[in-house]
C-alpha cells in the first residue's frame, strides 16, 4: 500500500494538545492507522502506539482506575489507541484519561465506527472532536501523479475507486482487490454491531441503489421489489450511511408546487465499491452509466474537499416535475452555487437556468466536465 500525506493530517495536528480527545472515523482500509502513526511519529514516540486488536493490550485499558491508566501511559504526551472499539467501556476509559491526565493527548481510531461512536458519544460529550477519513482524493494523488497523468487515469479511478491499495495497481489487480475489499469488509461493521438477521437483504438493497445511481431513490419501490417494508429499507439505508458506504443528497425545495421535495439521491463514497457491488468494471466509453458514475465520483471528491473547510455548507440537488434539473447545489451564506456534472460536453438549458435563478437568487450555475473538473475540486 502506498503512503501519501493526507490532507486531513495538518487539520488534525492543529487540534493536538487543545484538551480534546481526537477520534478518527471512516470506512475500513482507508488508512486511519497509517495517518495516526504518522502524526505520532512527528509529535511523539512510536512506542506510544497501542494496537487493541491484540487482546492483551485492549485488556490493559479496560480498568478505568486512574493509577493503572497512568502506569500504562507513563507520562506520554501523545498516545494512539488503535482499534479502540475492542476495549470494553472505552468511552469511560477515555473520559478518565481526559479528566485526570490533561497533558496527555489521545488519538483513538476504530475500523468499527459503529461501536466506537456508540461507546464514546455520551462519555466524551464536550471532551472530544471527530474527523472523517475517506479514500484518497485526487488532490492527494497529486503527490504521486502529475496533473496530466491524473487526467489520463480518471477513467481508471472512476471504475476501481480510490482506496489506498487500489490506486497504483493494474486493472486486473485493482478489480480483484476492490472486489475482495467489498465482500470482506463492506458489511462487517454493520453485521457485528447490529447482528442483522438478513445479510442478503442488505446486499440486495445495495445492488438496487447502485443500479439507480444518479436518479431519485424510492424506498417504496425497493421495498416492493424485495418484498419487505419501507421501514426496513430505511433502517438499512441509515446503517449503510453510518458505515460510510453511501451518502444521501436531499432535494432543494422551498415548498414550491413544481419542485420534487421528497425523494433523495443516494451516492457511494467510493465508485469502485459501487461497481464491485454490481460487478461492473467495463471501460468508461462502453458504459451506459458513465454520466451517473462521473456525477457520483465528482460529488464524492467535492465532499472530501469540503470537509477540510472550516465552514459547512448545505448540499442539494434540484429537480422539477416538468423535467428541469440540476445535479448538485451548495448553499453558503444564503448564496447558491449550482453545478451540472457531465462526462461529455454539454450546455445548461436556458429554461432550467432561468427557472432556478428566478427562485434562488443570488445563484451561479456552472457546468463541470472531464475537461475542467479541477475547478470543481479546489
Amino acid at each position: 500500500m502506498i503512503e501519501i500525506k493526507r490532507d486531513l493530517e495538518p487539520i488534525i495536528e492543529s487540534w493536538l494538545f487543545k484538551g480534546k480527545i481526537i477520534t478518527i472515523f471512516g470506512p475500513r482500509q482507508v488508512g486511519k492507522t497509517t495517518l495516526a502513526k504518522r502524526i505520532l511519529k512527528t509529535h511523539g514516540s512510536e512506542n506510544n502506539y497501542f494496537n487493541c486488536d491484540i487482546s492483551s493490550i485492549a485488556q490493559r485499558f479496560e480498568n478505568p482506575e486512574p493509577l493503572l491508566l497512568e502506569r500504562i501511559i507513563d507520562k506520554a504526551k501523545l498516545i494512539v489507541i488503535d482499534e479502540a472499539q475492542r476495549i470494553r467501556n472505552i468511552g469511560l476509559t477515555l473520559k478518565i484519561i481526559h479528566d485526570t491526565m490533561p497533558d496527555t493527548q489521545v488519538i483513538a481510531t476504530g475500523s468499527s465506527s459503529f461501536k466506537l461512536r456508540s461507546d464514546i458519544n455520551e462519555p466524551l460529550t464536550g471532551r472530544g472532536i471527530e474527523f472523517l477519513l475517506l479514500p484518497f482524493s485526487l488532490n492527494e494523488l497529486g503527490q504521486l501523479y502529475k496533473t496530466h497523468e491524473i487526467d489520463t487515469l480518471l477513467p481508471f479511478f472512476m471504475r476501481y475507486g480510490l482506496y489506498p491499495e487500489i490506486v497504483d495497481k493494474s486493472e486486473t489487480d485493482a478489480e480483484m482487490l476492490i472486489t475482495n475489499l467489498s465482500s470482506k469488509y463492506l458489511y462487517k461493521d454493520i453485521m457485528e454491531f447490529e447482528n442483522l438477521k438478513k445479510p442478503g437483504l442488505l446486499t440486495n438493497i445495495l445492488q438496487l441503489i447502485a443500479l439507480q445511481l444518479g436518479s431519485e431513490v424510492s424506498r417504496n419501490e425497493i421495498a416492493s421489489k424485495l418484498n419487505t417494508s419501507r421501514e426496513t429499507i430505511e433502517r438499512y439505508i441509515d446503517l449503510l450511511e453510518k458505515a460510510f458506504v453511501i451518502f444521501r443528497l436531499k432535494p432543494l425545495s422551498r415548498n414550491r408546487r413544481n419542485e420534487i421535495a421528497r425523494k433523495e439521491k443516494i451516492f457511494f463514497y467510493d465508485t469502485g465499491i459501487r461497481n464491485s457491488i454490481i460487478l461492473a468494471f467495463q471501460p468508461i466509453d462502453l458504459r451506459e452509466d458513465r454520466g451517473a458514475l462521473f456525477e457520483n465520483f465528482m460529488i464524492a471528491e467535492r465532499l472530501k474537499h469540503l470537509q477540510l473547510q472550516p465552514k459547512k455548507r448545505n448540499l442539494w440537488f434540484w429537480r422539477t416535475h416538468d423535467g428541469k434539473e440540476i445535479d448538485y447545489i451548495e448553499e453558503y451564506d444564503g448564496r447558491f452555487s449550482a453545478y451540472e456534472l457531465k462526462w461529455g460536453r454539454a450546455k445548461i438549458k436556458k429554461a432550467t437556468a432561468e427557472s432556478f435563478k428566478a427562485n434562488y437568487e443570488p445563484a451561479t450555475i456552472s457546468i463541470i466536465t472531464r475537461d475542467n473538473y479541477y475547478e470543481f475540486l479546489q
